[in-house]
């Protein structure tokens, strides 16, 4: 959950259903062929079945995932599966329900294994479960975890702490680097063999003598900015090419209109008849432009640093929403 004193987004802020899948379809114009519903939390987004049925008709998708704590998920799994949604991911942190309770401040340990059964008696297959791994927390339960979701199903994918958005007590000293979680797995499970594949995932992958397949996500000790092609709309239609970066583009206020001195846009807009098209014409313009101009290297830099304490102040982020690891799709 986000700091006390948070500001939410005002309701009128959101993109509806209809403005985000018109900003998805400019996206996968440009060559954009997985789409992932992540936050903060996507379930408590009312009706979202029904974005998913509508991303789902774009038929350059060839992913289309969600990630979710799995709070909701046990009374909406079924209909996300029949309205199209490929994959789940879980955030799945610890087994043990009392430390789920310490550390998300949610007695709801019990829902989110209900979520997990849910998806699997929906169809749903390729699930992952995410754990972000803290020093002193829950850094006891790896294999745990590993075993956990093989009798699942489930991919588990480990994560190094990162030091983004809320994560105001952050310290280099919970930082469970990804050679020490492969150590510690080795010690319990025998060679662990990495995974030769061609991606640019954040993952890397492993797998242990039995086959099992699990990942680490090393953004921490071992940034790899240089192949990471994602990036980031928010609810209410920013555009971040880094989770590091402070600033993104305003992508709602060109698709309500907002005016433009740009001689290109009034080209366009004379070009392309249809006020939508013409509209996701200049967006995509706006779109390949950017990300074509993008240096961002966030997690490098941050690596780079010697002394490297949080991220964001807490003050700041109590006053700019938009720097919260939730509103981003952390």
């Amino acid at each position: 959950m986000p700091e006390q004193d948070y500001i939410w987004l005002p309701r009128k802020e959101l993109l509806t259903f209809e403005e985000l899948t018109q900003l998805v379809e400019s996206f996968t114009a440009l060559g954009v062929d997985r789409v992932r519903l992540t936050g903060g939390e996507p379930l408590l987004r009312q009706h979202l079945h029904r974005l998913v049925r509508m991303l789902a008709a774009n038929p350059r998708i060839r992913d289309l995932a969600l990630t979710t704590n799995g709070i909701l998920l046990a009374d909406q799994a079924g209909a996300l599966k029949a309205a199209g949604l490929h994959r789940v991911t879980l955030s799945l942190d610890t087994l043990r329900p009392e430390r789920f309770r310490m550390m998300s401040q949610r007695d709801e340990h019990a829902r989110v294994l209900a979520g997990l059964a849910a998806a699997e008696r929906a169809g749903f297959t390729g699930t992952k479960l995410d754990a972000v791994v803290v020093r002193g927390m829950n850094d006891d339960e790896l294999a745990d975890l590993v075993e956990f979701g093989r009798t699942h199903n489930a991919e588990v994918r480990f994560i190094e702490y990162m030091d983004v958005g809320g994560a105001t007590r952050w310290s280099g000293e919970k930082v469970v680097s990804r050679d020490e979680i492969l150590a510690r797995l080795a010690l319990r499970f025998g060679k662990i063999t990495p995974l030769a594949e061609e991606s640019a995932a954040p993952a890397s992958r492993y797998a242990l003598p039995d086959g099992t397949v699990f990942g680490i996500i090393a953004s921490t000790t071992a940034p790899f900015c240089r192949t990471c092609n994602r990036s980031r709309l928010t609810a209410d239609g920013t555009w971040f090419r880094c989770l590091y970066a402070t600033t993104g583009t305003d992508l709602r206020g060109l698709l309500r209109g907002a005016p433009t001195e740009s001689a290109i846009d009034r080209a366009i807009e004379r070009a392309i008849p249809g006020e939508r098209e013409a509209t996701s014409a200049r967006i995509a313009r706006v779109i390949e432009d950017a990300w074509h101009g993008r240096e961002d290297r966030g997690a490098e830099l941050r690596h780079a640093e010697h002394f490297r304490g949080a991220f964001i102040p807490l003050d700041e982020l109590r006053r700019n929403p938009h720097l919260e690891m939730h509103t981003r799709g952390g």
